[in-house]
């Protein structure tokens, strides 16, 4: 990683190498880019998906495809993909509208199996897995909130996410078993490295739905909350998080990321490159601004830098 002659990594430079830009986020009241009236969310995906800022620094991307069970399909997952690569809230929360989450990959309407292994295959290695890979490379932790049933692609999708709180009474579950389909090399070590082996072998081999009190027994879930306090709880943990310093959300997920993605010994530059990383944040202003705001007793003003 490059540093400044001060030896700070600017946070745009940091963004822009991992091939992330900084743009604003929408504020809730901008104008639909589908032309309705101002007001609401942003309606993305011929309204498929939904943007707004439940509280400042915390963008809210919420399927809303009630008519599928919030499916995921070819537009949605593009649109997904194409704006988690332009926001830069400090928290991205993820939500389904609705009392479901997400019922997974929208290829329902194909009952002629060859028909059906082609959409299948085409959905999953172009939009699902760019819209994976977004949420994967944004630089601030993201948060799932799942408030009902989430399978399949879209407990994939959940998995993706940093941390997942789901609503008691949800049910999780990866049904390729029973459909005959082998599952992605990459989609199977996500949930591995997030609920172990012996965990994903039941999910995967068995394919039966687990209640979200057993995902959270497994790992699956970080939090279970019970209904109607869902989107309070997950919208509170999203603003705790984005009220933490910019630049050691940006940094720490970095580093987790590189962590993920290399078993064993890191590679040299990589190593080099954390190492830079963990020590630019010492002449930065949000070190000295949070070491400053605990010794005063008050709350730190983040720059960024």
């Amino acid at each position: 990683m490059t540093r400044s002659a001060a030896g700070i990594v600017p946070r745009r430079a940091f963004l822009r190498a991992i091939g992330h830009e900084e743009v604003a986020l929408p504020k809730v009241g901008a104008p639909d880019r589908d032309g309705s009236a101002a007001g609401g969310p942003e309606r993305l995906a011929s309204g498929k998906l939904l943007l707004d800022e439940p509280v400042p620094g915390v963008a809210r991307l919420t399927i809303s495809n009630p008519a599928k069970r919030n499916a995921l399909d070819h537009e949605l997952l593009d649109a997904l993909a194409a704006t988690t690569g332009r926001l830069d809230a400090r928290c991205l929360l993820i939500a389904g509208e609705g009392e479901i989450f997400s019922a997974g990959y929208d290829i329902g309407g194909f009952h002629d199996p060859e028909l059906f292994a082609r959409e299948a295959e085409r959905l999953v290695a172009h939009p699902f897995h760019d819209a994976i890979v977004a949420l994967e490379r944004y630089p601030y932790p993201v948060v799932a909130a799942i408030n009902g049933p989430a399978i399949g692609g879209g407990l994939e999708l959940a998995v993706t996410a940093d941390l997942r709180l789901a609503v008691r009474g949800a049910k999780l579950g990866m049904p390729p078993a029973k459909l005959g389909l082998i599952y992605s090399h990459t989609g199977l070590r996500r949930f591995v490295e997030t609920c172990g082996l012996a965990a994903t072998n039941e999910l995967f081999y068995v394919g039966r739905n687990v209640d979200a009190d057993r995902a959270l027994a497994i790992g699956l879930v970080n939090h279970v909350v019970e209904p109607g306090e869902l989107e309070e709880r997950s919208v509170s943990v999203a603003a705790e998080i984005a009220a933490n310093s910019p630049l050691s959300l940006s940094g720490n997920k970095r580093i987790l990321r590189a962590l993920r993605e290399h078993r064993g010994a890191l590679p040299e530059d990589l190593e080099r490159e954390l190492v830079a990383l963990r020590e630019s944040c010492f002449d930065s202003e949000d070190f000295h601004e949070g070491v400053a705001a605990f010794a005063e007793k008050r709350a730190p003003e983040w720059k960024g830098r």
